[in-house]
């Protein structure tokens, strides 16, 4: 599967420093798009600044989506116009972003985001402008220098990113041989890629997500400069990275995602402590992750609720069991040795990745489960099936056990539990309670209920 998404395909395309000015136009009868494929409020946009007098085209993903047969999340416009003569235009527009300026206009529940024609920052730029625009390794720090449409196709990441579509003329205008790659499926980096890497280390993030998305070969001049490149993720705000994740990981593609993070070198500046237990335990970790990442998919695909929580615990179990070990191995009792270690994990792993208190909770919850979980005697077992984070503490139990963890069969011991009725489940508290400690469970003839499958409150 990696070796299809990894292409040495390169057809005769201007180079990466020949800049090409006059685009290829496809003509309506050369393309599939018509202009009612999207949103009436965006084709509004651009009729209304067109009127104004500026250039104003519908442009990446939702073009190269449509192209695609694919359902567009959003539909982006880029014009002429600067933001404040945007703003000018539409009395429900607001300008957003320091970093690069960006203008909204609402419609009801809709957002269309409009962009101002990009230039690239000149290496020949003097004085305090162009040294605060990038840092000492070449990543951009601010993007506000305005340019042409020709200037605006150049600067942007990918060929199928680079194609804009004019809904009043119904033509498209193709910069980067653009159309050929999404008809190729393949995935090229516009410019040198080590130079766009540097300018902005997330386009190797964005490189693996939209091959993953798209089903999409990576043209080989584009991944062949990743692995090298990959520790300057760790130059990235924390929060950014915390939001690359969520796509790349709940896109409903996140399994091969994972795959390839791993195979390109990218996974350890995101995930430092889970990449050190992919290399002490390779097949427990992998496994593990990609179940999660798998079951994750599968939900996205049937419009089922998912949460970062739970996926990120996973992720980063892997690497908890051995710093509670060590805990324990200092004297520390078992359930402080997993709030101590759950509490440094998540601090060190925030550090690469800012996941936000209202995730880094669920976790430390889900993980305390699994320390309670086996505790079940006397009252304690009917107090952890009314405790809130019981379902999702249970579904990550049966996960570890699908990973191959040896738990004494005691994810087949809270499914019957969760079966039985009120006698039944005396008689099993009793059972535990007649047994020598060192055994394991004894099995129970089951009634012909197969074991419940993971629950939705593990993802809410």
């Amino acid at each position: 599967m990696l070796k299809k998404l990894f292409q040495s395909f390169r057809p005769p395309v201007p180079g990466p420093h020949h800049r090409r000015t006059t685009p290829e136009v496809i003509n309506k009868s050369q393309h599939s798009l018509q202009r009612h494929q999207f949103s009436r409020h965006a084709v509004n946009i651009v009729e209304r600044l067109q009127s104004a007098g500026y250039q104003a085209y519908l442009v990446g993903g939702c073009v190269r989506d449509l192209m695609l047969g694919i359902t567009p999340k959003d539909f982006d416009v880029a014009t002429s116009a600067t933001p404040e003569q945007v703003r000018a235009e539409f009395r429900n527009a607001r300008i957003i972003g320091r970093r690069f300026k960006l203008v909204h206009v609402h419609f009801g529940r809709e957002i269309i985001e409009v962009a101002t024609f990009r230039a690239h920052h000149s290496e020949d730029d003097q004085g305090d402008a162009h040294r605060s625009s990038h840092n000492a390794s070449g990543r951009i720090l601010r993007d506000n220098v305005y340019g042409t449409l020709e200037e605006d196709a150049q600067r942007r990441d990918f060929t199928i990113n680079a194609l804009y579509y004019d809904p009043v003329s119904e033509r498209i205008l193709d910069y980067a041989n653009g159309v050929h790659d999404v008809r190729n499926r393949l995935l090229r980096l516009i410019g040198d890629p080590t130079h766009r890497y540097q300018e902005d280390p997330v386009r190797m993030l964005r490189a693996v997500r939209f091959a993953a998305k798209l089903d999409f070969g990576i043209e080989k001049h584009t991944y062949l400069p990743i692995r090298g490149l990959a520790p300057m993720l760790r130059e990235i705000p924390p929060a950014r990275l915390f939001e690359e994740c969520l796509k790349l990981f709940l896109s409903g593609q996140g399994a091969i995602a994972f795959e390839m993070l791993v195979d390109l070198e990218l996974f350890e500046p995101l995930f430092p402590a889970s990449a050190h237990a992919l290399d002490e335990r390779p097949t427990y970790t992998h496994t593990l992750i990609s179940q999660a990442l798998n079951n994750t998919d599968l939900r996205v695909k049937q419009g089922k609720p998912v949460t970062p929580a739970f996926l990120f615990a996973a992720l980063l179990w892997p690497a908890l069991p051995a710093r509670v070990l060590h805990l324990q191995n200092q004297g520390v009792p078992p359930i402080p040795a997993m709030n101590g270690a759950a509490h440094d994990l998540i601090a060190e792993q925030c550090a690469r990745i800012a996941i936000p208190k209202r995730f880094t909770l669920p976790i430390r919850e889900i993980w305390d489960m699994q320390e309670r979980l086996p505790r079940r005697s006397g009252k304690r077992a009917d107090m952890l099936l009314d405790n809130p984070r019981f379902r999702a503490g249970y579904d990550f139990l049966l996960l570890r056990e699908s990973a191959g963890e040896e738990t004494d069969e005691l994810g087949q011991w809270w499914t019957d539990y969760q079966d039985a009725n009120d006698s039944e489940r005396r008689e099993m508290i009793r059972e535990l309670g007649s047994r020598d400690e060192s055994a394991g469970p004894r099995k129970r003839k089951r009634s012909g209920s197969k074991r419940k499958r993971s629950g939705d409150e593990a993802f809410e």
